[in-house]
């Protein structure tokens, strides 16, 4: 059964390979779960749309959820684990790109180059002093909260451009790189703090007052992981009243709504969650989410198994 659209090539390797049945199309969603509920093995889920208790539940001959994503907050993994029902996700074959766009978003906000784009082509350009001088990279202190796969890849990237590295993690890990204790440490002691946590219950408003402060109005916040992650509204505040010197932000708690209040301001950069979005991306995902839904009807072991 297939949760949500899925990316188009994937999607339609899916109606290719396996007898699928489309959630997403039902007018009556519960007698459509009544009426395959003796058949369906395997759910594919798609990014944001993921499985809760409930639909677990109506699918009581479920066995695998084969999430296309790395981020799997949509799922509720307690309730599958419970349940004896295996998910997977689709990690390490989006690392690059999102580290990519992470790197883009320090450079745009710190060096506002949209934003100078923007001054250009609305006809400043009369004086020879022209834009006005923004922030280097050089010699600034990325603090990289989550420091695994992704925010390994964002941190090597960082040190081409001359930054020094400093990172908070559950676990320290054995790196070159300055540890924090905390979201708090981290923040006084960096000049952009990049998110690349997993999303979910245990980071919810990780970000919150306190740590922006201890980042203070000299310093810069990055999200490539969840909206959930940051305290929207106080993020939306600081940014207004020039407490912190401005966000990079690829993702919102309410996706695909953005604050309308994020669009008038000048110090936040904003993308319309495209991280992993490349072609080339999307197509490993896809064919990692496939992989996984193979070997689990020829009954073997899935590939990137979460639980």
């Amino acid at each position: 059964m297939v949760v949500a659209k899925e990316y188009a090539p994937t999607q339609q390797r899916l109606e290719a390979e396996f007898t699928i049945h489309k959630l997403y199309e039902a007018p009556d969603r519960d007698a459509f779960l009544k009426c395959h509920a003796s058949s369906v093995r395997a759910l594919a889920t798609y990014t944001a749309s993921g499985a809760d208790a409930k639909l677990m539940d109506a699918l009581p001959k479920l066995q695998l959820i084969s999430h296309f994503g790395v981020g799997y907050d949509a799922i509720d993994v307690g309730a599958a684990k419970q349940r004896n029902i295996m998910v997977t996700n689709t990690p390490d074959v989006l690392n690059d790109c999102v580290a990519d766009t992470a790197m883009s978003l320090v450079l745009n906000v710190m060096r506002q180059f949209p934003r100078s784009e923007n001054w250009l082509r609305a006809g400043n350009w009369r004086e020879v002093i022209g834009y006005p001088l923004t922030v280097s990279l050089g010699g600034k202190t990325l603090g990289i909260l989550g420091l695994g796969r992704i925010g390994e890849a964002i941190a090597r990237r960082a040190q081409a451009f001359g930054m020094k590295i400093a990172y908070h993690n559950r676990n320290r890990k054995n790196l070159p790189y300055a540890y924090f204790a905390d979201a708090a440490s981290l923040a006084k002691n960096c000049t952009v703090l990049l998110i690349a946590t997993p999303g979910g219950a245990e980071t919810r408003n990780l970000v919150d007052a306190k740590v922006l402060d201890a980042l203070g109005p000299k310093g810069f916040v990055v999200n490539i992981a969840r909206g959930s992650v940051i305290d929207e509204p106080v993020l939306i505040r600081y940014l207004q009243e020039n407490r912190i010197a401005g966000a990079g932000l690829d993702v919102y708690v309410k996706e695909p709504q953005v604050p309308p209040e994020l669009f008038a301001l000048e110090n936040a950069v904003i993308y319309p969650h495209v991280g992993s979005g490349t072609v080339e991306t999307r197509t490993a995902m896809g064919d990692l989410q496939l992989e996984n839904l193979r070997l689990f009807f020829a009954g073997k072991p899935v590939k990137t198994r979460v639980v």
